[in-house]
């Protein structure tokens, strides 16, 4: 049976309850058959309804993951392209060092320059491992470190805190302004000598000699990072009535870190150049005497060996800087950002 609230219903979408009298098009409240579409029919009211914003107020529209773009890469992809991108950086960087060697290995072979004064780099590489093999690489190495870093760590130890003593009080500067600019302008190597009278030819001497070295880098960057503080947030911390100590731990302190570091680092690299050239002239262990020797004996592959082994050193103690430097200066936005 059919109700009145149905046959409304069913008025309304244009289908006819049995029983019903139709209307003639263009009288009373039925519009008749569409011109275009001609008369609404049960499959048309379906595909009527079926329309995109149904669709999408569906519940199985709403969860249905939306569709990857056309183009964009998968997981996989960017795996792959990262993994391409790192070999580019990576031959890049090194693309140099590997042109350097290979020029290495082709002069003295093709008789570009003398193999008895520059033999391949093969051949250095043979005497490298032969030194590694028989331990005397290790023991000269280990000797070089132990004075280098002895040096190094107590110039770190004394330059940074009288750094930042003299960058912040200008009484203290005034002081010993002078005084630091006779020394710092007196070349470390020129002291050596001094050093071997008065502290013996032992192991003073020679560390002695790294942190006098060592000192002025540190020390003089140290200086300019304190003194070269951003004034602006000097001042917006004194207006934040920031005591002396907080404004020193929290500006000053932070904002002289990369500075600080610059000098440290040319420091490392000035420890070992200096030692080495100490313990060629008085030394019984070190890669410096192994230079030495190497050169005296003329077997000059020991000799490179011994100078490759510096190199690798040194680059390998300025990347640990650097790394030390990235952690105490998260705080640094890139200059990209």
């Amino acid at each position: 049976m059919t109700t009145g609230t149905d046959i409304t219903a069913l008025a309304a979408a244009g289908v006819r309850a049995p029983g019903t009298p139709a209307t003639p098009a263009g009288t009373g409240t039925d519009p008749g058959p569409d011109p275009v579409t001609g008369p609404a029919t049960a499959e048309g009211l379906t595909k009527t309804k079926a329309t995109p914003t149904a669709a999408a107020a569906s519940p199985a529209a709403a969860t249905r993951p939306p569709d990857r773009k056309a183009g964009a890469p998968g997981r996989g992809a960017a795996a792959a392209l990262a993994v391409v991108r790192a070999a580019k950086t990576a031959l890049v960087r090194t693309v140099a060092i590997l042109a350097l060697i290979a020029l290495w290995e082709a002069a003295p072979r093709a008789g570009l320059v003398d193999a008895t004064f520059l033999p391949p780099i093969s051949e250095v590489a043979v005497a490298w491992w032969e030194l590694a093999g028989d331990g005397q690489l290790a023991e000269h190495t280990r000797a070089s470190l132990t004075r280098s870093f002895g040096g190094f760590g107590i110039a770190v130890a004394v330059a940074v805190p009288l750094g930042l003593l003299i960058g912040w009080y200008r009484p203290v500067a005034d002081v010993l302004g002078p005084l630091l600019e006779v020394f710092r302008n007196t070349a470390a190597l020129a002291l050596l000598p001094v050093f071997v009278l008065l502290l013996g030819i032992g192991e003073t001497s020679k560390v002695s000699i790294v942190v006098y070295a060592c000192v002025w880098p540190i020390l003089l960057n140290t200086i300019s990072a304190v003194r070269n503080a951003d004034p602006t947030l000097v001042r917006l911390a004194r207006s934040m009535d920031l005591s002396t100590p907080r404004l020193f731990q929290k500006v000053i302190l932070p904002a002289s870190v990369p500075a600080v570091f610059t000098g440290i680092r040319l420091a490392g690299a000035v420890s070992i150049l200096v030692l080495v050239a100490a313990e060629m002239i008085g030394a019984k262990a070190g890669l410096g005497y192994l230079i030495n020797a190497s050169q005296f004996n003329f077997a000059i592959p020991q000799m490179y060996a011994g100078i490759i082994t510096i190199s690798a050193i040194g680059v390998a103690f300025n990347q640990l800087l650097v790394t030390v430097e990235r952690r105490l200066s998260l705080w640094r936005v890139p200059a990209s950002a």
